[in-house]
């Protein structure tokens, strides 16, 4: 078994509505409340960051599986959303949405289209980051993929 470990320094000097940091090998930002719960919104904030971590996972995962099952692709770009409740003052992240979009190289058949299709899927549930939150976040793929023009 091989562990990996990462480290992350935060600094928070006041209360709920202050500005602190956060630093953790190149990701380095300044941190507070967003606006949507009442808070000044300078730099990222946690719910940010999951939505980053679920995302970024996500596609890089995805990248490494259409690399491996030799699949070209002209792009890979993906928008999320994250849903958070707020029930008695009490805030519950609900939902992530993915919506990644594939272009396939125009050289693509359709046996290679099928397998983007099924790497698309396979990809959430292969995420490390999608493994954590299984369970707590729903997670929702709502990607299209298409072929590109020659």
């Amino acid at each position: 078994m091989t562990l990996h470990h990462f480290h992350l320094r935060a600094d928070w000097p006041g209360g709920r509505n202050d500005i602190g940091t956060i630093q953790a090998g190149n990701l380095q930002s300044k941190i507070s409340v967003p606006p949507e719960m009442d808070g000044p919104g300078i730099g990222t904030n946690p719910d940010e960051m999951l939505l980053g971590a679920a995302s970024t996972c996500y596609i890089i995962t995805l990248a490494a599986m259409l690399e491996r099952s030799h699949i070209k692709k002209v792009s890979l770009t993906m928008e999320s959303e994250a849903i958070v409740d707020v029930t008695n003052g009490v805030f519950t992240y609900k939902k992530i949405i993915h919506r990644p979009s594939l272009v396939l190289s125009y050289e693509a058949t359709e046996k290679d289209l099928e397998k983007a299709r099924k790497l698309v899927d396979k990809s959430e549930s292969s995420c490390m980051i999608s493994r954590a939150i299984k369970g707590n976040v729903e997670v929702e793929l709502d990607a299209t993929i298409s072929v590109a023009q020659q």
